[in-house]
Protein backbone atom coordinates (compact mmCIF):
# COMPACT_ATOMS: atom_id res chain seq x y z
CA UNK A 1 0.00 0.00 0.00
CA UNK A 2 2.87 2.60 0.53
CA UNK A 3 3.87 2.03 -3.11
CA UNK A 4 0.26 2.90 -4.15
CA UNK A 5 1.11 6.66 -3.30
CA UNK A 6 2.39 9.36 -5.38
CA UNK A 7 6.11 10.89 -4.66
CA UNK A 8 5.24 13.98 -2.49
CA UNK A 9 7.25 17.04 -3.91
CA UNK A 10 8.43 20.12 -2.22
CA UNK A 11 6.51 23.06 -2.10
CA UNK A 12 7.00 25.81 -4.73
CA UNK A 13 6.44 29.49 -4.23
CA UNK A 14 4.92 31.71 -6.61
CA UNK A 15 7.73 33.92 -7.74
CA UNK A 16 7.83 37.45 -6.44
CA UNK A 17 5.83 40.21 -7.74
CA UNK A 18 7.79 42.01 -11.02
CA UNK A 19 8.28 45.96 -10.50
CA UNK A 20 6.73 46.59 -13.82
CA UNK A 21 3.44 47.24 -14.22
CA UNK A 22 3.09 48.65 -10.79
CA UNK A 23 -0.02 48.40 -9.27
CA UNK A 24 -3.08 50.27 -10.27
CA UNK A 25 -2.11 52.11 -6.64
CA UNK A 26 0.71 53.51 -7.80
CA UNK A 27 -0.76 55.03 -10.85
CA UNK A 28 -3.16 56.50 -9.31
CA UNK A 29 -0.77 57.83 -7.25
CA UNK A 30 1.58 59.19 -9.46
CA UNK A 31 -1.40 60.89 -11.16
CA UNK A 32 -2.05 62.75 -8.36
CA UNK A 33 0.97 63.92 -7.88
CA UNK A 34 1.20 65.36 -11.59
CA UNK A 35 -2.52 67.11 -10.91
CA UNK A 36 -0.92 68.76 -7.61
CA UNK A 37 2.13 69.72 -9.57
CA UNK A 38 0.46 71.21 -12.59
CA UNK A 39 -1.88 73.20 -10.04
CA UNK A 40 0.49 74.35 -7.66
CA UNK A 41 3.00 75.50 -10.91
CA UNK A 42 -0.05 77.10 -12.55
CA UNK A 43 -0.78 79.09 -9.25
CA UNK A 44 2.94 80.03 -8.95
CA UNK A 45 2.40 81.88 -12.28
CA UNK A 46 -0.45 83.46 -11.45
CA UNK A 47 0.61 84.73 -8.40
CA UNK A 48 4.16 85.93 -10.26
CA UNK A 49 1.78 87.51 -12.53
CA UNK A 50 -0.47 89.07 -10.00
CA UNK A 51 2.33 90.78 -8.30
CA UNK A 52 4.27 92.07 -11.46
CA UNK A 53 0.95 93.85 -12.37
CA UNK A 54 0.46 95.09 -9.09
CA UNK A 55 4.25 96.25 -8.95
CA UNK A 56 3.63 97.80 -12.69
CA UNK A 57 0.65 99.97 -11.25
CA UNK A 58 2.05 101.39 -8.44
CA UNK A 59 5.36 102.15 -10.28
CA UNK A 60 2.91 103.74 -13.21
CA UNK A 61 1.08 105.21 -10.14
CA UNK A 62 4.20 106.97 -8.51
CA UNK A 63 5.66 107.68 -11.36
CA UNK A 64 2.98 110.54 -11.51
CA UNK A 65 3.66 112.46 -8.89
CA UNK A 66 5.62 115.46 -10.17
CA UNK A 67 9.47 116.12 -8.93
CA UNK A 68 8.27 119.39 -7.34
CA UNK A 69 5.05 120.10 -5.75
CA UNK A 70 4.86 123.49 -7.20
CA UNK A 71 1.51 125.22 -7.75
CA UNK A 72 2.08 125.38 -11.60
CA UNK A 73 2.25 121.29 -11.80
CA UNK A 74 -0.78 120.94 -9.54
CA UNK A 75 -3.53 120.73 -12.53
CA UNK A 76 -1.15 118.85 -14.47
CA UNK A 77 -0.91 116.02 -11.59
CA UNK A 78 -4.80 116.33 -10.91
CA UNK A 79 -5.37 115.45 -15.10
CA UNK A 80 -3.03 112.71 -14.36
CA UNK A 81 -3.91 110.99 -11.33
CA UNK A 82 -7.69 111.50 -12.56
CA UNK A 83 -7.35 109.61 -15.78
CA UNK A 84 -5.34 107.14 -13.90
CA UNK A 85 -8.14 106.73 -10.62
CA UNK A 86 -10.86 106.43 -13.59
CA UNK A 87 -8.61 103.57 -15.60
CA UNK A 88 -8.58 101.74 -12.14
CA UNK A 89 -12.69 102.31 -11.23
CA UNK A 90 -13.25 101.07 -14.85
CA UNK A 91 -11.29 97.43 -13.49
CA UNK A 92 -13.54 97.57 -10.41
CA UNK A 93 -16.89 98.60 -11.91
CA UNK A 94 -17.42 99.43 -15.63
CA UNK A 95 -20.13 101.92 -14.21
CA UNK A 96 -17.81 103.84 -11.97
CA UNK A 97 -16.37 105.42 -15.18
CA UNK A 98 -19.66 107.23 -16.25
CA UNK A 99 -19.50 108.47 -11.96
CA UNK A 100 -19.34 112.39 -11.85
CA UNK A 101 -19.43 114.90 -8.84
CA UNK A 102 -20.39 113.76 -5.24
CA UNK A 103 -21.47 110.04 -6.45
CA UNK A 104 -17.65 109.91 -7.89
CA UNK A 105 -16.07 110.95 -4.70
CA UNK A 106 -18.37 108.89 -2.60
CA UNK A 107 -17.19 106.17 -4.90
CA UNK A 108 -13.39 106.44 -4.76
CA UNK A 109 -14.23 107.23 -0.43
CA UNK A 110 -15.56 103.75 -0.19
CA UNK A 111 -13.01 102.68 1.83
CA UNK A 112 -12.74 105.55 4.09
CA UNK A 113 -9.54 107.11 2.25
CA UNK A 114 -10.57 110.66 2.62
CA UNK A 115 -11.04 111.97 -0.85
CA UNK A 116 -14.21 114.00 0.26
CA UNK A 117 -11.50 116.80 1.33
CA UNK A 118 -10.17 116.64 -1.97
CA UNK A 119 -13.43 116.42 -3.76
CA UNK A 120 -13.31 120.17 -5.10
CA UNK A 121 -9.78 119.66 -6.58
CA UNK A 122 -10.89 115.96 -8.18
CA UNK A 123 -13.77 117.08 -10.08
CA UNK A 124 -12.32 120.00 -11.24
CA UNK A 125 -9.00 121.03 -10.18
CA UNK A 126 -7.47 119.82 -13.62
CA UNK A 127 -9.55 122.54 -15.94
CA UNK A 128 -8.29 125.03 -13.81
CA UNK A 129 -5.15 127.62 -14.26
CA UNK A 130 -3.91 127.32 -10.47
CA UNK A 131 -4.96 124.80 -8.10
CA UNK A 132 -4.15 125.25 -4.74
CA UNK A 133 -4.17 121.29 -3.45
CA UNK A 134 -1.47 119.67 -1.22
CA UNK A 135 -0.32 117.36 -3.94
CA UNK A 136 2.01 115.02 -1.29
CA UNK A 137 -1.19 114.18 0.98
CA UNK A 138 -3.29 113.58 -2.15
CA UNK A 139 -0.78 111.31 -3.89
CA UNK A 140 -0.66 109.59 -0.32
CA UNK A 141 -4.50 109.03 0.11
CA UNK A 142 -4.28 108.16 -3.66
CA UNK A 143 -1.66 105.61 -2.76
CA UNK A 144 -3.64 103.78 0.17
CA UNK A 145 -6.69 103.99 -2.25
CA UNK A 146 -5.44 102.11 -5.02
CA UNK A 147 -3.60 99.49 -2.09
CA UNK A 148 -6.85 98.64 -0.90
CA UNK A 149 -8.20 98.58 -4.07
CA UNK A 150 -5.37 95.65 -5.36
CA UNK A 151 -5.45 94.10 -2.24
CA UNK A 152 -9.85 93.79 -1.96
CA UNK A 153 -11.11 94.66 -4.97
CA UNK A 154 -8.81 93.24 -8.32
CA UNK A 155 -7.61 89.97 -6.61
CA UNK A 156 -9.64 88.59 -9.21
CA UNK A 157 -7.36 90.00 -11.84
Amino acid sequence: MANDMPALRDIHLPPPPSLWPPAPGWWIAALLLLAALAAGLWLLRRGRARQRRRQRLLAEFDALLPASAAVESAPVYLAALSAFLRRLARAVSMDAATLQGDAWIRFLDRHGDGFAAYADALNDGAWRAQASVDVTSLHAIARRHLQHVLASELRHV
